[in-house]
């Protein structure tokens, strides 16, 4: 009660936004108010209390709770605060407060004056929680307390379910808006990827999809029931909250919402549980036998009530789903199943039920053929609409009574990788593939089995399927069954980077497309056929043709994971559409893997594809919140294989882009811990830290493990080969090093306008400035790279121009260098303001930079140490395996920066 302060025991979910807005108007030191709302346990009291934990220690806070039924008792909000441990005030204005006798005026003004001795000329955050059951006396000081000035953050929190017309806050609210500026914030329940994080935090780990989902499903995503569920497990346990029965505190407090009801409300009521969480009207009036006109009233009563909500056409749903477990828990299991059984018959009586409802009846009334049967039937169709999870239980339901159902097993094991339920997918797909009896069933499973293998990082689990494929294939005739198998074959070959064996089994595959008319085998090939040619330079444009071709097709076929495949594809190869041309196909990319179901490429890929749009745009603090977006919508659920931490390889590139080293070695931190993670990315990535950081002794260490993992990486990319020398020159990797990096990093795939930059940077750190500025131009407007990527080939031009003696170029490729990387940060602008710096020209935000030894880069520093030490540029740059030329623009930057006119000042410069 009263004055609150302090840290809470556990990290907040879901409620940055909230608590980012509330913190900015304390900040703001100007009179506010906030009314937070939401429905009960939603954690408006948490919020406020995450708040007060950030406050400084001088601000005055008073936080007073009204109390149901509290409207015997005037000014509660006001004296539940004053109560407080710590809270001195005048006894006479106390007493005035409450005396009976005084007229309302002197009462209010003499609550207003206790206020004001307390909060003085300080910062402070008043609070009025639960208004919803504040007496008028608490409204009309609220009220009173928002005129007053200073810097005071006035919050009231309610339940906006519980004010009607005639209740003071009603009108209270109304005022508020039209004499201030009123903040809203109102709370909605954590989305299931919150859920999940939640459980995340609570237990230390990363929670299964399945146990998220079901938990998120029971409860709401209201964090009150889930931490009252939580209360009631060990945290190594979790698993047993999906069925564990409510406790007893909990479900006291659900069923108080229906205890005062009617007998008729209640025998609806107990209906509407039984029957699920969706209760048509028309089986709600079939399973009760009542009216339609006494239905109408008494499901109005329960929604007025909050119990049900109307969710749709003559559908309705209880607010919480642990309102309708509390209830069901009451009733004997002799009258459930009768209610289930009524339902059941109800339901096949009209012929048009929803599989899943009859499925759930037929179970809950023992009738196992039934549900079987609608198992079988619901499960095809939720996985054909894109529901994969809800097929996954279905089919889940079938097999619990029928384990070698081939419909269901084929069913279960699509929908768990789609869902991103790999264990629970190979599990499905391997007694799938024992069981089958047929070739057609023993070629779709292997053929899923390629994909999980590859997905789980396990090639020799993938070799040997793709073996089995093989030996399949050759058993088979001619016909569709070998061309499906040949199209896993190849999408085999495709995923291990065997590029001619890929393309040999898809051009054989839709061989036989064309012979026998299969036109879903056929596109099948083609997205194989088109996603290896993409990845060469010299037929990336036939490639793309043939996955732009074939989406329309594939979305007309209802093939949606085919058309997200290829547009996916086409969203990762170098773009010269415009950007609204890729945010189209970004977004349709993600609707068709909605339509599928296909979690990796509606979510975790989506977020990758704004990453690379906001690259697209220069905008690389948009880039990386894009992919924060991605990872904390993933960060609650544990994963495997290739999805463990999917986004944080490409975060932690764009980190380094940005300087942000100390969160670059979290990443690495969190990718070591990753079972399978690749050795040749996490060497890679340290490798370009320990350049960034200025590690010499390190990057020598790691120099010869990355040259080994690019001999044996059957891929090449211009990026990476940029990103890598780059990192190896600013870290002065030696001449004879570079060379041999550059080497292998370099070869036929790589793009003609990466091979161009990364050949320009080489020949500009060998002192040949014209043909690296050939280079450079050559690629300094090409369309296929970014904007920064551009910007720095600009850079690139002004520094060989001044190495040619040509300032007044030099000082235009700046400029325009200038305008790219805008909103870019990190090295590239570092060099950015460098150059600017040498040719006398303004900052690019017009204001001065930092001066002094502070304002040295890494680079700048141990060249300004062997200055120090008496170095000439040629010493320097036989060192530093630079030119002359580029080690006399660093000793003239760092000249300067440090504010002096010679080299012997340096020495003193860096010391004071």
């Amino acid at each position: 009660m009263g004055s609150q302060r302090g840290a809470v025991s556990s990290a907040m979910i879901g409620r940055d936004r909230e608590l980012r807005q509330l913190t900015q108007l304390v900040a703001a030191r100007r009179p506010a108010v906030v009314f937070v709302g939401g429905e009960p346990g939603i954690g408006k009291t948490r919020l406020v209390r995450e708040l007060l934990g950030t406050l400084p220690q001088q601000a005055v806070v008073l936080v007073g709770h009204a109390e149901p039924d509290s409207l015997a008792r005037p000014y509660e909000l006001l004296l539940d605060a004053l109560d407080a441990d710590g809270v001195s005030v005048d006894a006479e204005r106390l007493a005035a407060v409450t005396d009976p006798k005084r007229s309302p005026v002197e009462r209010l003004h003499s609550g207003l004056a206790l206020v004001a001795d307390l909060v003085g000329e300080s910062p402070s955050v008043l609070v009025f929680e639960d208004l919803h059951w504040a007496d008028s006396e608490s409204a009309a000081l609220f009220e009173r307390l928002a005129d007053a000035d200073g810097p005071r953050l006035l919050i009231g929190t309610y339940r906006p379910d519980e004010v009607s017309n005639r209740h003071p806050l009603a009108s209270l609210l109304e005022r508020m808006e039209r004499r201030h500026a009123v903040a809203h914030l109102r709370l909605e329940r954590l989305t299931e990827a919150e859920t999940a994080a939640l459980l995340a935090t609570a237990t230390g780990r990363p929670v299964s999809y399945r146990t998220a989902a079901a938990l998120y499903h029971r409860t709401g995503g209201n964090p009150f029931f889930l931490e009252e569920l939580l209360g009631s497990c060990l945290p190594s346990d979790l698993e047993s909250l999906v069925e564990q029965p409510l406790p007893w505190s909990l479900a006291e407090v659900l069923r108080r919402q229906v205890t005062s009801l009617d007998q008729a409300s209640q025998r609806v009521v107990e209906a509407a549980a039984v029957l699920g969480r969706r209760a048509p009207f028309d089986l709600l009036a079939t399973v009760t036998g009542a009216g339609e006109d006494e239905l109408i009233g008494v499901l109005r009563e329960l929604v007025v009530r909050g119990v049900l909500v109307e969710t749709g056409e003559d559908e309705f749903s209880f607010r919480h789903a642990l309102v309708r477990e509390a209830i069901t828990g009451q009733m004997l299991g002799r009258q459930r199943r009768r209610l289930h059984e009524s339902a059941l018959e109800a339901l096949l009586a009209g012929g048009d039920g929803d599989p899943a409802l009859i499925a759930h009846h037929a179970q809950a009334a023992g009738r196992y053929a039934d549900m079987v049967g609608a198992a079988r039937r619901g499960a095809q169709l939720y996985l054909s609409i894109g529901s994969a999870y809800q097929a996954l239980q279905l089919a889940e339901m079938g097999m619990a009574e029928e384990p070698e159902d081939l419909a269901l097993l084929s069913v279960a094991a699509r929908a768990a990788w789609l869902a991103g339920l790999l264990d629970d997918a190979a599990c499905y797909a391997q007694r799938w593939r024992d069981l089958a009896d047929g070739p057609a069933d023993r070629a779709d499973a292997l053929y899923l089995l390629i994909r999980l293998a590859w997905e789980a990082g396990d090639e020799a689990w993938m070799d040997r399927v793709t073996a089995d494929i093989e030996q399949l294939i050759a058993q088979l005739p001619p016909g569709a069954d070998k061309a499906r198998a040949m199209t896993a074959v190849a999408q085999s070959a495709m995923l291990r980077d065997y590029d001619d064996e890929a393309l040999a089994w898809a051009d054989r595959a839709l061989a036989l497309a064309a012979e026998f008319d299969l036109p879903q085998i056929r596109l099948a090939a083609l997205v194989e056929k088109g996603t290896v040619l993409t990845g060469h330079s010299d037929r990336s444009g036939e490639g793309r043709a043939i996955l732009a071709g074939l989406v329309d097709e594939a979305e007309k076929l209802g093939e949606w994971v085919l058309a997200a495949r290829a547009l996916n594809r086409l969203l990762q190869m170098p773009q010269a559409s415009s950007l609204t041309e890729q945010t189209e196909l970004l977004e349709r990319m993600r609707g068709d893997a909605e339509r599928a179901g296909f979690e990796a490429l509606s979510v975790a890929a989506y977020f990758q594809g704004r990453a690379r749009l906001a690259m697209r745009e220069g905008d690389l603090q948009a880039a990386i919140g894009a992919l924060d977006d991605g990872r904390a919508r993933d960060r609650g659920y544990r994963h495997s294989g290739r999805r463990a931490d999917f986004h944080a390889v490409f975060l932690a590139g764009l980190c380094l882009e940005s300087g942000a080293l100390d969160r670059v070695r979290r990443l690495l931190s969190d990718l070591a811990e990753v079972e399978k993670a690749d050795p040749m990315v996490l060497h890679c990535l340290e490798f370009h830290l320990a350049c960034r950081s200025g590690d010499v002794d390190r990057v020598r260490e790691l120099l010869d493990p990355v040259l080994d993992g690019l001999r044996a990486q059957a891929w090449r990319s211009g990026e990476q080969a940029h990103d890598l020398l780059s990192a190896a020159l600013y870290a002065g990797l030696p001449l004879d090093r570079v060379r041999l990096l550059a080497g292998e990093l370099l070869d036929g795939q790589v793009w003609d306008h990466w091979r161009a930059l990364v050949e320009a940077q080489l020949a500009e750190v060998c002192g040949q400035a014209a043909a690296a500025l050939d280079g450079y131009r050559s690629v300094a407007e090409s369309p296929l790279l970014a904007p920064a990527v551009r910007g720095t080939a600009h850079l690139g031009v002004a520094r060989c121009l001044l190495a040619l003696g040509r300032d007044v170029e030099a000082a235009d490729g700046v400029e325009r260098a200038g305008e790219l990387l805008r909103r870019w940060t990190g090295w590239r602008t570092e060099q950015l303001a460098q150059l600017r710096a040498l040719l006398g020209l303004a900052p690019a935000d017009g204001r001065q930079t930092v001066s002094g030894a502070a304002a040295l880069t890494t680079r700048e520093r141990e060249v300004a140490l062997l200055v120090a030490s008496g170095l000439t540029n040629a010493e320097l740059a036989r060192r530093l395996y630079i030119s002359p030329k580029t080690a006399a623009v660093h000793v003239s930057s760092i000249l300067r920066k440090l504010g002096v006119t010679s080299r012997t000042e340096v020495t003193t410069a860096l010391a004071s």
